[in-house]
């Protein structure tokens, strides 16, 4: 509605100031021999000291054009200054009136504009460019029936207008009127002819109505305009599918393949037809003759094929075929991102993640330009526990995407894994100022809580804590910084009463954590409380599947430290046996003390 209105609307402005531009212009082509007895006459009749009517006419002139060519570069204040010198002199020109309404419109005050519309109109209601002017005005001000009279007297001046129907019948739509609007539409076919615009909207109308059939009969009119074109086919079958007339819409497709067979858009059409009747066999025919067409290139192709993907919803049997035709394509065009986007997605939404990161992978190596392909194959490396491909991956998305804040951090992350501290940091801090301004808090959290742990692998405390603190001022029931605040704090033996507290919060949201009863115990064992690291530890060793080399190690101290060497000394050899026990396991083995 509003882009068929605009269409005529738009240069209305600048014709209509053409039309008063033209009024000086005539002024200026007066005979010369008229303007000399014009000239005579003027100074006979013009009183001694006063000034001449010539000279205030070439003012007025000069003040108009100046006006004119304000407002066509867009400085309509200094217009609307020129316009009204001319008026205060001569209140009656309605060129002058019309060009101020303009400039007022132009900065956006409509209120302030009618006035002089009005008058312009009425100095010169047989001008049409006022009548337009004054009209617009109105359907801003929502004043439709006005503006309705404006544009029905302007079409009964004479079928040159008859292109202004559209807009009337914008108007009687705005004023919910969408009969008389079919009735303005038809009347400017009547006199233009057939429009594909003027079609479309009568088609809107017709199924805001529910007038299936009208609409219908607008369609075959476009068919028949361009009896060649498949396009205003397929439109029509797309129309019959949306309105439940999928069986009509078959035949229409078919008049569109004896046209073309070569028309991919309408065998997708069938295949959603057939879908939804339950053929998948005919489906997948369709589609596969899509697939197959070497007339078109492969990001089409997996376009075609992803909208095919978004139609399936929870078909199992169709995701595979869907699945299996992906595939094929991307053998078949192993060098289109395009395709391993398309198959990467399609593998994520069946589950299949590993498949689904090599292929995202791919498309990353292929075009390195697409954020989303990076972003999904990191993240894949992550929940992978891929570290090293994170490292890489991230490492090549910054090259592109250097001031992306995820990016650094998961850089962050696979350096923090790998005990490179400085570029774990490195990376962190550059995270942290990019994603100041985020409302991600968890995101924030992580950031702070794997600073706190490069920081410590660097051997600087001092932000370690801070950072670690930093977290739990907002979150303080965070088990990754409460597990590894309190367990460093206990390494460096350093404000052991906040390690306490830190582990116990930790061991009471967590009582069957083997890790976490691990560092409890050991902060207590630290606090020489060995008869409480004991009691805990033993209840991490009754998780035997998440039992590690440390925790045996740990126990065996613990007993050693109440008298139990012998005891302790048989732990010390489980803990050796089981790996992940400190550098100090073998002289404890060796020696029976520690």
């Amino acid at each position: 509605m509003n882009s068929v209105y605009s269409t005529y609307r738009s240069h209305r402005l600048l014709i209509g100031l053409a039309s008063s531009v033209g009024l000086l212009l005539c002024l200026a082509d007066l005979p010369a021999v008229a303007q000399r007895k014009r000239d005579k006459a003027d100074t006979a009749l013009a009183k001694p000291g006063s000034t001449s009517t010539t000279t205030v006419r070439m003012e007025a002139e000069t003040q108009f054009t100046d006006g004119i060519r304000y407002l066509m570069t867009d400085e309509p204040s200094k217009a609307i200054t020129q316009f009204a010198k001319v008026l205060q002199k001569d209140p009656n020109n309605a060129a002058a009136q019309y060009s101020t309404a303009s400039a007022y419109l132009k900065s956006g005050k409509v209120t302030e504009a009618l006035p002089f519309a009005t008058k312009a109109h009425a100095l010169d209601v047989d001008n049409k460019f006022y009548s337009l002017l004054l009209a617009e005005l109105y359907v801003k001000q929502k004043r439709y029936g006005e503006a309705e009279d404006l544009y029905e007297a302007l079409l009964k001046k004479g079928p040159e207008n008859a292109e202004y129907g559209v807009e009337l019948a914008a108007i009687y739509l705005f004023n919910e009127k969408p009969d008389k609007a079919l009735e303005a539409y038809n009347k400017v076919e009547r006199e233009l002819g057939l429009n594909e615009e003027i079609t479309r909207q009568k088609q809107r109308i017709y199924l805001k109505q529910n007038k299936i059939d009208k609409a219908i009969e607008e369609a075959e009119k476009l068919v028949a305009s361009e009896p060649s074109d498949p396009d205003y086919l397929l439109e029509g079958a797309e129309l019959l599918i949306a309105n439940d007339r999928a069986d009509q819409a078959i035949s229409w497709i078919d008049r569109a393949l004896k046209l073309s067979s070569d028309l991919p858009q309408a065998h997708v059409l069938l295949a959603d037809i057939y879908r939804k009747k339950g053929d998948m066999d005919r489906v997948s025919k369709e589609l596969n003759q899509v697939l197959a067409n070497p007339n078109l290139e492969a990001g089409l192709k997996a376009r075609i094929l992803s909208s095919y993907m978004g139609m399936t919803g929870s078909n199992t049997a169709a995701q595979q075929d869907a699945l299996v035709m992906a595939q094929n394509l991307a053998k078949t065009s192993p060098n289109d991102p395009k395709t391993q986007v398309m198959l990467a997605n399609l593998l994520m939404q069946q589950g299949k993640k590993t498949e689904a990161r090599d292929a995202y992978a791919k498309a990353a190596r292929l075009d390195g330009s697409v954020y989303e392909v990076w972003g999904a194959l990191i993240q894949l490396d992550g929940e992978l526990n891929q570290v090293d491909s994170l490292l890489v991956h991230s490492e090549k998305a910054l090259e592109v995407f250097p001031t992306q804040g995820l990016f650094w951090y998961s850089n962050g992350s696979a350096n923090l894994y790998k005990r490179r501290y400085q570029q774990a940091v490195d990376a962190l801090e550059e995270s942290q100022k990019l994603l100041a301004a985020s409302s991600n808090n968890e995101l924030k959290k992580g950031i702070y809580a794997q600073l706190g742990d490069a920081y410590n692998g660097l051997g600087d405390h001092a932000k370690s804590d801070e950072s670690y603190e930093t977290v739990l001022k907002v979150d303080p029931l965070n088990d990754h910084v409460l597990n590894n605040y309190s367990y460093f704090l206990s390494l460096r033996k350093e404000n052991l009463p906040r390690a306490l507290q830190l582990a116990q919060k930790l061991v009471e949201r967590n009582p069957t954590n083997a890790t976490y009863l691990d560092t409890y115990a050991w902060v207590l064992y630290v606090s020489k409380d060995y008869a409480k690291a004991k009691q805990y530890l033993e209840k991490a060793l009754a998780d035997p599947a998440n039992v590690s080399g440390t925790i045996i190690e740990h126990y065996g101290d613990a007993l050693y430290q109440l008298g139990q060497a012998d005891k302790a000394l048989e732990q010390w050899k489980k803990a050796k046996m089981k790996g992940g026990a400190s550098p100090d396991i073998d002289k404890k083995v060796s020696s029976g003390k520690m």
